[in-house]
């Protein structure tokens, strides 16, 4: 089977799966795009590392990154190899000592594990066919997927309880605001 090489093209909120976000890969010259359910904790860990953002403590994908490193481990690649029953099935290519090994993973941990490493991420021919829509149709899963946060001024910021604060700002980095990111991290910042 060809395999086909993927770049990260968004993550969005979904709509439709409360909690849960949108992963949308699109082919690398080409128009063909797989849009994949994830968790919130791996939508943010994914986001996090592409806006290179260092949290207070690292989070388990930079602790993976970490150990691997420590004992020469090198990720390849990412191949996001079968897709069965509304699920993707991706592996981890690594690398020790010129010696590879395959591990089996959920798509959204390898990819938040890849982009640590600055991994391409693969997928074969037949699972873009079969799968992935075009970018024509993918503009209409966008617009099922697109993220809005529901504050308007700082007087909201100012008025919302921690627990709120810290979960919009978690979506403001996913929806890739960095200004209001910054205004929510600030103002958490001033909490005892």
């Amino acid at each position: 089977m060809k395999k086909v090489k993927l770049d990260i093209s968004g993550i969005a909120y979904s709509q439709t799966q409360s909690g849960s976000y949108v992963l949308t890969l699109s082919e690398v010259g080409g128009n063909r795009k797989l849009p994949i359910v994830i968790g919130g904790f791996e939508a943010q860990a994914i986001a996090v590392e592409l806006e290179k953002m260092v949290p207070n403590r690292p989070l388990t994908h930079d602790l993976i990154k970490t150990f691997c490193t420590s004992y020469g481990v090198r990720v390849r690649e990412i191949l996001i190899y079968k897709f069965q029953e509304g699920v993707f099935y991706s592996k981890i290519i690594c690398e020790k000592d010129k010696q590879i090994t395959e591990i089996d993973s959920r798509t959204s941990d390898a990819i938040a594990i890849g982009v640590r490493f600055n991994s391409p991420i693969y997928t074969l021919s037949s699972i873009l066919n079969n799968v992935a829509g075009t970018e024509n149709s993918s503009d209409e899963v966008q617009e099922e997927f697109d993220f809005d946060t529901d504050i308007e001024d700082e007087d909201e910021i100012e008025n919302l309880e921690l627990e709120n604060l810290e979960e919009q700002l978690k979506e403001a980095i996913l929806n890739e605001d960095y200004e209001l990111a910054s205004k929510l991290r600030d103002e958490i910042k001033k909490r005892p």
